[in-house]
């Protein structure tokens, strides 16, 4: 498993874990109450800048991150394109790639265990009734982890499939992907019964 935190240190690895992510909903919340197609645009240069800032390979390495997007921007240009609503399919889909370039650049710039301490924080009323807020910081770790190396296996997966055919491998990958997702499930779940399960783990 891999951290998708830089290991390019900017200003912002420095900065308190809660006041980025607090600063991030504020600013996500922000931006679904501004309708301006010109405001959107000027904000996503904004958020491009804060990625050249440190530099040629942080910049890279950060917008590689946001492939993923291409799907669902397909769809909703497709859709306003067939309901002519330009300026609208525009502007979601600006506002989108920012939000999402913006957690994204929080992630580069801060540590999988500052998170955790975030959520343990938040989580503290709940765990004084009695529930298992251990589970919750894990999931949250397991998730940050485990995205990538499945994004990784699948573009393996494609790769694979077209050395061997010329067609597209579309839904053919579904299954062998489903596989592999399943296996990793089961080798992280005898990793943690081997560490005495949820309420014997170390917390680090």
């Amino acid at each position: 498993m891999i951290s998708l935190t830089s290991p390019i240190e900017t200003r912002a690895h420095h900065w308190s874990a809660g006041l980025k992510l607090g600063l991030l909903c504020a600013t996500t919340l922000g931006l679904f109450f501004v309708e301006s197609l010109i405001f959107h645009s000027v904000f996503l240069l904004g958020v491009i800048a804060l990625y050249a800032m440190p530099g040629k390979a942080f910049f890279i390495s950060g917008w590689q991150h946001l492939k993923m997007l291409w799907p669902f921007i397909l769809v909703v240009a497709v859709w306003h394109l067939w309901t002519q609503e330009f300026a609208l399919g525009a502007t979601i889909i600006i506002r989108m790639v920012a939000a999402v370039a913006l957690a994204n650049l929080v992630t580069m710039t801060t540590r999988l265990s500052d998170m955790i301490e975030v959520v343990r924080f938040l989580a503290r009323p709940f765990a004084r009734l009695g529930l298992n807020t251990r589970a919750l910081e894990l999931s949250i770790a397991l998730v940050i982890r485990m995205t990538p190396v499945l994004v990784s296996k699948g573009q393996s997966l494609s790769w694979a499939w077209k050395a061997r055919s010329n067609k597209r491998s579309g839904w053919r990958v579904i299954l062998p992907f489903t596989v592999l997702a399943l296996d990793d499930a089961d080798h992280v779940a005898e990793a943690l019964r081997a560490r005495g399960g949820l309420t014997n783990m170390e917390k680090k």
